[in-house]
């Protein structure tokens, strides 16, 4: 099945967000999620019944706190549930893949106890079609400091894996998967093109690598 791709007009500018800190949407990124607070329960349900399209969105611990909640860093990423299945105990277990990025224009009255947000997609137009193009990257630094980076964590990884991944869907993947602090992951959001994040995440990889080993941490990557 071919991916889903939408085109401009075909973008809400009204829709839920989840505010999750340290959880991190790209476009072209695939973001597993366990649903089971009833509020965003809510908001799945609601969102699988109109186009399958809500948001994730930091909260800004820089910020006060506004009256639906955290504040919100102002840019995130409009995701589209691309599988789903419901547990016995209730809970919804999803698969969330990134479309494009969006500016919050303002944030609109909450719905069954979900945020939601009126969108500006104005300055990212760009990510409907950006993933379809080769990278410009430098793919031997970025496995060298990644090799350092698992290095210093003790990770195992499937480099078989990695060597296969196409370099753009690396970047994305890496971005989402290891484990930056919030700001450093909205700086790889934030990041104005494709080879700029690459520069960012190569940058994290390599001050991440600096210093002594940490503990084990049972961690794998494939």
């Amino acid at each position: 099945m071919a991916a889903f791709r939408p085109r401009p007009q075909d973008l809400p500018t009204e829709f839920p967000i989840f505010p999750l800190e340290g959880a991190l949407l790209l476009p072209g990124g695939r973001l597993p999620l366990n649903i089971f607070e009833p509020r965003y329960l809510a908001m799945t349900l609601d969102s699988l019944g109109a186009g399958r399209m809500f948001a994730m969105v930091q909260p800004d611990p820089a910020q006060p706190p506004v009256p639906n909640g955290p504040a919100l860093y102002r840019v995130g990423c409009l995701g589209r549930v691309s599988s789903f299945s419901e547990t016995d105990d209730g809970r919804l277990l999803i698969t969330l893949t990134g479309l494009i990025r969006f500016a919050i224009d303002s944030e609109l009255d909450m719905v069954h106890g979900y945020r939601r947000v009126r969108g500006d997609f104005s300055r990212y137009l760009a990510d409907l079609d950006e993933l379809s193009k080769p990278a410009a990257f430098d793919r031997e630094k970025l496995t060298e400091a990644l090799r350092c980076y698992f290095q210093r964590r003790q990770v195992d990884a499937n480099w078989d894996a990695i060597r296969r991944m196409p370099t753009e869907a690396l970047v994305v993947t890496l971005a989402m998967a290891c484990p930056f602090e919030p700001v450093e992951k909205q700086a790889l959001l934030e990041a104005p093109t494709p080879a700029d994040r690459g520069a960012t995440l190569l940058a994290l990889l390599q001050m991440g690598a600096a210093g002594p080993p940490d503990p084990p941490s049972g961690h794998s990557v494939s």
